[in-house]
């Protein structure tokens, strides 16, 4: 069987943010068809959108291979963030996780339950500062994701974060 590489963003603002992207980690790759490819360095980011005075997002991306076809892996990356209690009151409002498919290979699809690659992946240094840490050679609809990152209007509310 064929496999496809898709990124994953993971972002958590509300109870154990670290212990939540971890587990979640655990629980994508805990499928038979999904691979963990890499794993980038958590971000701290404020909130983008959505509610004012949220907590902080700790944020992450995942690269995988995937048997899966890409509405598949939505529902597994969905699942996972019903494991963790994830509950959609508010649009861009706090969530103890999100998992959002960024690419699927190189499909383009503007399928409204799931548009390829994210429509606003590229206007979002929270996605593409981890992502260009984890693969300083990645590209997003043909240009590099470092310069995108540094061109997201939400880059200057990025830290690193190294709490353990």
């Amino acid at each position: 069987m064929s496999r496809t590489r898709a990124v994953l963003a993971l972002g958590s603002n509300l109870g154990e943010r670290q212990g939540t992207l971890s587990a979640a980690v655990a629980d994508l790759v805990n499928h038979p068809a999904v691979h963990l490819v890499d794993i980038s360095p958590v971000i701290q980011t404020k909130a983008v959108g959505g509610p004012e005075d949220q907590p902080d997002y700790l944020n992450m991306v995942l690269a995988v291979d995937t048997e899966l076809e890409p509405l598949d892996l939505l529902a597994h990356c969905q699942a996972v963030e019903q494991m963790h209690h994830r509950v959609r009151e508010v649009r861009w409002g706090p969530r103890t996780l999100d998992v959002d498919v960024i690419v699927f290979g190189d499909v383009q699809s503007d399928d409204p339950v799931l548009t390829l690659p994210h429509p606003r992946a590229a206007e979002r240094a929270f996605v593409l500062v981890p992502w260009a840490a984890m693969d300083p050679e990645a590209t997003l609809n043909g240009t590099p994701v470092r310069e995108l990152a540094l061109a997201a209007a939400d880059y200057p509310d990025v830290d690193e974060y190294d709490e353990y």
